[in-house]
């Protein structure tokens, strides 16, 4: 007997208490409901994000700067997204879980894609995976979904192409833009991510595919959307990018909490009888 349909509840892509998968993403579109998803790389994170009913989680390999510290993502490992994926996926009941694939762990060879994204599916806890390029990228998206792993694709602004862009930049290609997005969606890709493309151009091609986009920095036209959680909740301000609406601003608040804490140990007031043992 086949499962009965997900229930839309205040908007929400499946019914509370049931984990979202592929084919809910899949169902999106001719549903109604707009996809959320955020970005997560621990624990603590991923139960917060996982409980506010999002439908998607990204393992993003954008760790590499808001966790690392480093300048791109392209030093980013197999082994240590393997390590995030295993943290966050501690913490996940609900929503669909995606580990991105860094740099060079599957433009080698179509089998190398494979391999790597068995790895992150069984050593990571993932759902899915994501892989960046469209037309260039067709053959290993192709050959990890013929192994049944759900595939993400990733057009646009690809942070790993980071040195050939020139930087983090708008893309305006139209013609490249539209045939990466198909060319991923024919692969076997379930979704793909649409970053840093004007508006007009990712609605274009949300028209165009019948799986779902994904936009970042891609305007409203998409089915859903994803920011990275640090950019959000102004945890990360060493870039800025415009398309990023900070919904909290929690890293002045973790500063202040740290600078009265410390004049609390200084001063002798914490702690105090009631935080003490008899």
């Amino acid at each position: 007997m086949s499962s009965p349909a997900p229930t839309q509840m205040n908007g929400a892509l499946v019914a509370e208490g049931r984990p979202v998968t592929v084919p809910d993403f899949l169902s999106a579109r001719s549903r109604g409901v707009r996809l959320t998803m955020l970005t997560a790389y621990d624990y603590t994170m991923a139960r917060l994000l996982d409980a506010a009913g999002l439908d998607g989680i990204l393992v993003g390999d954008s760790l590499g700067m808001v966790v690392q510290g480093q300048e791109h993502s392209l030093a980013v490992t197999i082994e240590e997204m393997l390590y995030h994926c295993r943290l966050v996926a501690r913490g996940v009941r609900r929503s669909l879980l995606v580990a991105d694939m860094p740099f060079l762990t599957f433009q080698i060879s179509p089998q190398q894609a494979l391999e790597n994204a068995g790895r992150l599916i069984k050593e990571g806890g993932a759902h899915a995976v994501k892989l960046e390029g469209g037309v260039r990228s067709a053959a290993a998206i192709a050959a990890i979904t013929s192994a049944d792993i759900p595939v993400m694709g990733h057009v646009g602004l690809t942070p790993q192409s980071v040195r050939r862009l020139g930087g983090f930049r708008v893309q305006r290609d139209a013609s490249k833009l539209l045939d990466d997005a198909l060319a991923t969606e024919q692969a076997g890709a379930f979704a793909v991510v649409l970053e840093c493309i004007p508006a007009d151009l990712a609605q274009n091609i949300t028209a165009a595919l019948k799986i779902p986009t994904i936009g970042i920095g891609a305007g409203p036209g998409c089915d859903g959307q994803i920011l990275v959680t640090h950019d959000m909740l102004g945890l990360y301000d060493d870039l800025r990018p415009r398309f990023v609406k900070q919904y909290a601003d929690v890293g002045p608040a973790i500063l202040h909490a740290v600078e009265e804490y410390s004049r609390e140990v200084r001063n002798g007031t914490f702690p105090g009888p009631e935080h003490a043992f008899r």
